[in-house]
């Protein structure tokens, strides 16, 4: 099981961690928004994968939130809770 998270850096130069969604079982889908989460917008964000029992994970792509686009990003976690793979699969 895994839970959408958010990290993203302030003004500082900080490195800020958001909790996030609920737990999603293997093989589900969710979206999240990273405002909903407390992200401000404007803020360089990367999804983070909280790995329940296992491994978490960070995305290497960072990107910029901007509340009104509707833009998304799509990423799959694969492998296992100890050794996993996090990818960005699409924007659109």
């Amino acid at each position: 099981m895994t839970k959408l998270q958010f990290v993203y850096w302030d003004a500082q130069g900080n490195k800020i961690h958001k909790d996030g969604t609920g737990g999603i079982p293997l093989g589900q889908k969710k979206t999240a928004s990273p405002g909903d989460f407390g992200v401000p917008d404007g803020a360089t964000v990367a999804l983070y994968a909280f790995v329940v029992w296992g491994s978490d994970n960070e995305a290497n792509q960072m990107f910029t939130y901007d509340a009104s686009s509707s833009v998304t990003a799509n990423y799959t976690i694969s492998g296992t809770t100890l050794n996993n793979s996090l990818v960005l699969t699409s924007v659109g």
